[in-house]
């Protein structure tokens, strides 16, 4: 058995949002396929599953695209809380699904 041993490479803050992206990308595809396939031999057919049976999956996965907030805006864990002169409001609302 061959072990591969990576080495540490420190990645830029752009490589590491198009390794999450790409990671979320394939973990969609995956999961639609895993969701077709799932409804398509569930063996209750008195009780069909549908794609609303997923929804809570859906959600969860596509809340991965950006734990942080916003993919356009800059992290904000680093930001002065109102009292120290940070904002008062921080639009949190996700910008609807294309």
């Amino acid at each position: 058995m061959e072990v591969h041993i990576s080495e540490t490479i420190e990645k830029t803050p752009e490589q590491q949002e198009d390794a999450r992206r790409e990671f979320v990308a394939e973990l969609w595809r995956r999961f639609e396929a895993l969701q077709e396939w799932a409804i398509t031999h569930w063996p209750d057919q008195q009780h069909p599953l549908s794609s609303a049976d997923f929804v809570e999956a859906r959600k969860e996965i596509l809340s991965l695209r950006a734990p942080a907030g916003s993919l356009n805006q800059p992290s904000q864990n680093n930001a002065a809380e109102p009292e120290q002169g940070g904002a008062q409001y921080v639009d949190v609302t996700p910008a609807p699904w294309p």
